[in-house]
């Protein structure tokens, strides 16, 4: 399938069929330092969109087969600069039967209201901010050159808050050098008291990113969590669903194209075939392993260039 894939155990979501509105490339208005899809320049328009038509089929045939718990919006890049996804939000909501819709985004647009609009009609949206202090964000974000004002967005996340009905959630990525300093916890903590999400997850680089960067410490994650009293704020965990999957070279060469796989995930969520022919892939040359902080994950070639 070209805009489906998985189901795969998020750490955050559960069991997750993905939904990819741009397969082919990456396409997004940040050039983030951890991104695992690899460098790119940022862009603000998303150009030669599929129609709704053609992602929803895909999903509709994936759901005949597949019970997940989400049913996840996302991209090779950033989602709300998809032009037709208020069109597409509607469409899934008819067909996701017990599956919640959610959307993974940077959170840039919410401030534009048809943006806003689409995304209150979700069950769960992730948002990030890596940042609330503009060093910190120019550092580790690199947003394209017509964003405008960091403040505003924390604005428009709060305005959102205070009219969505579903479950808000704020990710937060900590890079060693680059958003983890105090200026930006004390920043962050102020932020997120405005916004007053449901949850908020503070994680750091699992997997072979696009630059040269390293992983902040438990302890410094640790030390932004005891500023975050009081907002069900987490740790993302490391451990996966129980949720073995058996797929063929296609379907594994597929995610792996949008996604490294690290060793400990792959053992569990797919079955021994599927190990055994994600081996053999490596064998011949087709998948690659990679470590990052020390954990060793199948990839292919990231993508974009650096």
């Amino acid at each position: 399938m070209r805009f489906v894939f998985g189901p795969v155990a998020s750490r955050r979501f559960g069991l997750s069929l993905g939904v990819d509105l741009s397969p082919e490339r990456k396409r997004c208005n940040y050039d983030c330092l951890y991104c695992e899809l690899g460098g790119a320049k940022p862009i603000a328009v998303f150009d030669n969109p599929a129609p709704p038509s053609e992602i929803v089929r895909e999903v509709k045939s994936a759901l005949e087969t597949c019970k997940p718990d989400k049913l996840t919006i996302t991209a090779n890049g950033e989602p709300t600069l998809y032009p037709y996804l208020d069109e597409l939000i509607d469409d899934l909501n008819a067909i996701k039967g017990s599956a919640k819709l959610t959307i993974l985004s940077n959170g840039s647009a919410i401030g534009v209201p048809s943006v806003a609009k689409a995304l209150a009609k979700l069950d769960i949206v992730k948002l990030s901010l890596d940042a609330a202090e503009m060093k910190s964000f120019r550092k580790v974000d690199r947003p394209e050159k017509s964003w405008s004002d960091l403040g505003e967005q924390i604005e428009s996340m709060a305005r959102f808050r205070a009219r969505y009905k579903g479950e808000l959630a704020i990710e937060i990525l900590l890079v060693k050098g680059a958003n983890d300093t105090e200026a930006n916890f004390a920043a962050l903590a102020a932020a997120l008291k405005k916004i007053a999400p449901d949850r908020v997850d503070i994680g750091s680089i699992e997997r072979p990113s696009a630059y040269r960067v390293q992983a902040a410490s438990i302890e410094t994650m640790r030390s932004l969590l005891d500023r975050l009293a009081g907002l069900n704020a987490q740790i993302i965990p490391s451990a996966y669903a129980a949720a073995k999957q058996s797929l063929d070279k296609e379907a594994l060469l597929a995610l792996l194209n949008r996604r490294s796989l690290s060793f400990d995930e792959a053992a569990a969520i797919l079955d021994d075939r599927s190990i055994a022919l994600l081996n053999a892939l490596v064998a011949n040359g087709l998948v690659a392993i990679k470590t990052q902080s020390d954990k060793r994950f199948y990839a292919l070639e990231v993508i974009g260039s650096k």
